[in-house]
């Protein structure tokens, strides 16, 4: 028995370092091995579709229909003959194509994120409590003004002037019977239902809309609607991140004669970075990757990438994968670029958001 005991021992002692961790802060060997093989697997899986991407952009069109080949320079010749055919033969448009998306991504994300913020800010600071009659009121006032526009052609700006001076006069001849009031809790979740709205249920009133004001096929257009559709993103996020930071530091700022608007510039936006870099990528690959908008709102000279590449892959010669892929890289560029600039704030953005009481 003894001699069975001291045989086990050196097994018994393997099996602890095997599973048992040195100290608290580092993995068990076994645990280590699960930890990262699942890791590099995951990698593998997340990262071949790009690498597929890649060398298919550098494939001859005998290459791609001839089988998977995966190698370069063993499998199959490099060529750029995909790239040249883009950037020489359609140059052009897709130039044009590329810097659209840019220009109206970047300013539609400005724009989302700076309204968004100063919303979100407002909503975490201060209390509101409109009345529900009043609300009402002003949306019948703004369908009586759509239905005068689109029924009896009236123009709109004239009809915008009418239903706010009708507004303001009954909000207060009949608001102050009413007694019901809203708080920021309803507003945040009326904003946030904004997005659980299907897009294609809103985009025949809005490419109406920009259509009688003269705005289609514009950057001012796509701008606006990008900004309007992902602003409840950038107030319900933006909110969570403001409502970490306390009080009293806006409270000491009033005392020293700062006003709301120079405390929400110099003092709560560089506390809130991680959270405002984090929520601005969110917004500029909504609005980078955005299609139904562009296509309803742009024909050609605001066209952007996404209508690009469904026009390729609708083209007559049917989806020509080599020239979809280099298509795609320049597109997932910007945006990768804007991930690596933010990547220290993201993370931390990410925390913080997360982390309530």
């Amino acid at each position: 028995m003894i001699t069975q005991n001291i045989r086990m021992s050196p097994r018994r002692s393997l099996l602890r370092r095997w599973f048992e961790p040195k100290s608290i802060k580092k993995m068990a060997p076994a645990t280590a091995v699960i930890v990262y093989g699942l890791l590099i697997l995951w990698a593998v899986f997340v990262l071949f579709p790009l690498y597929w991407l890649l060398i298919t952009s550098f494939k001859l069109p005998a290459d791609v229909n001839a089988g998977p080949v995966y190698l370069p320079w063993i499998d199959f010749t490099p060529s750029l003959h995909a790239w040249r055919e883009l950037f020489v033969f359609d140059y052009e448009d897709t130039l044009r194509a590329y810097i659209n998306s840019i220009i109206i991504a970047l300013l539609a994300t400005v724009l989302c994120v700076t309204i968004g913020s100063m919303a979100a800010y407002a909503l975490g600071r201060i209390q509101y409590k409109p009345k529900f009659a009043t609300i009402v009121l002003f949306v019948l006032c703004l369908v009586a003004m759509a239905v005068v526009v689109g029924r009896w052609g009236v123009d709109w700006r004239l009809s915008l002037a009418v239903a706010l001076a009708v507004f303001f006069v009954l909000a207060r001849a009949v608001g102050r019977h009413f007694k019901a009031t809203l708080g920021n809790g309803d507003i945040l979740f009326w904003m946030i239902s904004q997005r659980i709205l299907p897009p294609i249920v809103a985009v025949i009133p809005i490419y109406m809309m920009f259509q009688s004001v003269r705005l289609l096929d514009t950057h001012i257009a796509q701008i606006l609607a990008y900004a309007v559709v992902n602003l409840p993103i950038v107030v319900w996020l933006m909110h969570d991140f403001f409502v970490t930071i306390p009080t009293d530091l806006d409270e000491s700022a009033q005392l020293d004669g700062a006003t709301r608007f120079t405390t929400f510039v110099e003092i709560i936006l560089p506390l809130a970075k991680p959270g405002l870099a984090a929520t601005t990528l969110l917004v500029l690959i909504l609005c980078w990757n955005e299609y139904l908008l562009s296509l309803f709102l742009s024909t050609s000279n605001a066209q952007t990438m996404p209508i690009l590449v469904a026009a390729m892959n609708a083209g007559e010669r049917g989806i020509l994968w080599w020239s979809m892929a280099v298509v795609i890289i320049v597109m997932i560029f910007p945006v990768v670029l804007m991930a690596l600039v933010l990547q220290r704030f993201i993370s931390r953005g990410i925390l913080l958001g997360a982390v309530k009481g």
